[in-house]
């Protein structure tokens, strides 16, 4: 096992674009190569900016377009400047499709009051286009919306739910709404 200590100013190439990236120690074991702390960070085609990093990052040199993703998060800056905050538990990262596949305790929650629960969803990260066919669980600003499907298309313009149960509320929120 090699153990590189020292951070390295690299550059990925996601989408055909070759961009800035942070990567913290490597460790070397066998056949693959564990990156801890791997931070990316840029502008969208949109000039919107975003922020992308993991606890760590796996890559077996013999499947070199898989990265396996542990303990993710990122922010996004949306066209309306407000920000979305996302976490999960792990991903794979497919370089070659430029596919994002997340999964287990994926929450987004957008700074102007909106939050999302989903167990996994695939991030087209060129079309800028996410599909979950599991359940999902959003918090509107006056009630809950529950579905079966979600698909975010149009780069976050057009949202689709299937199978969809939403519970309305008027009057003021206490704050203690959450999934089922």
């Amino acid at each position: 096992m090699v153990l590189l200590s020292a951070v390295v100013e690299n550059y990925l190439p996601i989408g055909g674009l070759r961009l800035p990236a942070e990567i913290g120690k490597l460790v070397i074991n066998g056949s693959k190569i564990t990156m801890q702390q791997p931070r990316l960070a840029g502008f969208t085609s949109d000039s919107r900016p975003y922020e992308f990093t993991a606890n760590s990052a796996q890559q077996d040199i013999t499947k070199p377009d898989l990265v396996e993703l542990q303990q993710i998060r990122a922010k996004i800056a949306m066209a309306d400047k407000s920000m979305v905050h996302m976490w999960a538990d792990t991903g794979l990262y497919n370089m070659k499709t430029d596919m994002l596949t997340l999964n287990d305790n994926i929450r987004l929650v957008s700074s102007t009051g909106y939050e999302a629960r989903l167990s996994k969803a695939v991030v087209d990260m060129g079309k800028g286009s996410v599909v979950s066919d599991t359940p999902v669980w959003v918090k509107l600003l006056d009630g809950d919306l529950n579905a079966k499907r979600l698909e975010i298309v149009d780069k976050g313009d057009v949202l689709r739910f299937t199978d969809v149960t939403m519970i309305l509320q008027s009057g003021k929120q206490d704050g203690k709404a959450g999934p089922p």
